[in-house]
């Protein structure tokens, strides 16, 4: 069995996507970042870096104590090599999925979240338009790099959908908002439209739905204080360990 702790982001998603494609069985343990669940002692022996998602897995290959992954990228990793599916495991498509998994991790994710980060803000810190003109126009060359790629092949990682396709659809799902047009990327398109198509996709996209914030019902001094816990975060003490979880 596995704990998965989770809050509906397009982060906490990916492996949601996983965990249903596989038809396992998991448990969702709430991590409301809106609350601060992700700073509490508990939750950063499990991941240190004070974010979802992460997990542990009670029932590990070869038995012993449980295992605990955080970032969404190893997870889904370590989820697919254990069930031996979705992530090919010879040399060549191993490392075609792997690059494409960095690649999310490193690109997609990061810089798409930059994007609406400088647009939440709303000039309320200041004339945001350079920022938002320089991830903006990041967040469409990386649209322009998965479309070349899926003229290429159907997939990101070549014939077989896998791990690649998953951790990038639901920072993809979000194309709208970001400021992007589908149409201007005929292949992606095609490769978009067939994944949110699978069962699997749309159980995992909905899991924790009716979990979001509702910011519009926030008052403006909440928002303040929600930004302010959120945001410009600074390295914390050194926390001096009296147990451990995992």
């Amino acid at each position: 069995m596995i704990d998965l702790y989770y809050w509906p982001t397009p982060n906490g998603k990916k492996v949601t996507i996983l965990l249903e494609e596989l038809g396992l069985d998991y448990t969702v343990k709430t991590c409301n970042i809106g609350k601060g669940d992700q700073f509490a002692d508990d939750f950063l022996d499990i991941s240190p870096n004070n974010r979802m998602p992460a997990m542990v897995d009670h029932h590990p290959i070869g038995g012993g104590k449980p295992i605990a992954v955080f970032e969404s990228g190893s997870m889904m990793m370590y989820i697919a090599e254990k069930e031996a599916r979705f992530w090919p495991q010879d040399i060549r498509t191993k490392y075609a999925v792997n690059q494409w998994v960095m690649w999310q991790m490193a690109n997609q994710g990061p810089k798409t979240g930059e994007r609406g980060h400088f647009r939440r803000l709303e000039d309320s810190q200041g004339d945001q338009s350079y920022a938002l003109t320089r991830f903006s126009d990041e967040v469409n060359r990386l649209y322009g790099v998965l479309n070349q790629r899926l003229y290429e092949q159907p997939y990101l990682a070549g014939k077989d959908y896998t791990i690649a396709d998953m951790i990038c659809y639901p920072w993809a799902a979000g194309w709208e908002i970001q400021g992007q047009d589908i149409n201007d990327f005929k292949y992606f398109k095609r490769w978009f439209e067939e994944l949110s198509e699978r069962p699997a996709v749309q159980r995992g996209m909905a899991v924790g739905s009716d979990l979001t914030i509702d910011l519009d019902a926030l008052s403006e001094q909440q928002k303040a204080e929600l930004r302010a816990m959120l945001y410009n975060q600074r390295a914390r003490p050194v926390r001096e360990r009296q147990h451990s979880r995992i």
